[in-house]
């Protein structure tokens, strides 16, 4: 009921009168049953825009670090991201990714959709980076299929490191459902994860016509001279 509260009476109202965004493939979101919405990842506006836009309920693997701030204002953004469907997750790796991929089959397993950032990370550079492969070990665990979607202009709206969005018209394009349903039973084969990754990434950079670059976002950042203070 909370959840109903924030998007369609609090939240989504206010955000789509002033952002006015729009959305191409919506009928490419099943009526039922679980699936995986593989998104670009441009701001930290994707997670809020994607939502309300889906006449379904649909929830993002959000990094900790959004739940556990302090003060007025972390408590703010743990109830922006609780009240927005996020669920927290550890990205550190080891026994916290196993814990983060039980999650997410937690909320396919419920019949939900849940939707993944196939970079680990916002680009920083508004390139399409390599993905990560767990987001291929769900879909065939879950054995579900994977929904490609690209946000555009969310970077305008709210770049790296902005804190109050600009208001820029945003949008969302939705593709058809990738199926895996042939890869049954080989989540465990690494070969066949990075396959089925590269494959939703392919999609992914078809669909929104991004730059692509084969290696992890996340490295490009290590590279990138820390800001001037």
């Amino acid at each position: 009921m909370f959840y109903w509260l924030m998007k369609y009476v609090v939240i989504g109202p206010l955000v789509k009168a002033i952002f006015r965004p729009w959305i191409v493939g919506r009928d490419n979101i099943p009526t039922s049953g679980a699936a995986i919405l593989a998104s670009n990842h441009l701001s930290f506006a994707d997670s809020i825009f994607l939502p309300l836009m889906l006449d379904r309920r649909m929830s993002f693997l959000a990094k900790s670090d959004y739940f556990t701030g302090r003060g007025i204002k972390g408590w703010a953004t743990k109830f922006f991201m609780s009240a927005t469907g996020q669920l927290p997750i550890d990205r550190s790796g080891g026994k916290a990714s196993e814990a983060s991929l039980n999650t997410g089959l937690q909320v396919l397993g419920g019949g939900d959709l849940l939707g993944i950032y196939p970079e680990g990370t916002r680009s920083p550079d508004g390139r399409l980076y390599r993905g990560r492969t767990g987001i291929a070990r769900m879909a065939l665990e879950a054995k579900v299929p994977v929904i490609p979607v690209v946000m555009i202009d969310t970077d305008t709206a709210m770049p790296i490191g902005r804190r109050v969005p600009r208001v820029v018209r945003v949008g969302m394009v939705i593709g058809e459902p990738l199926d895996f349903s042939r890869y049954a039973g080989m989540e465990n084969d690494r070969y066949i994860l990075r396959s089925v990754t590269d494959e939703i990434m392919v999609a992914l950079q078809r669909l929104g016509a991004q730059r692509y670059d084969d290696v992890y976002a996340s490295s490009v950042k290590d590279r990138m001279p820390a800001p001037v203070r």
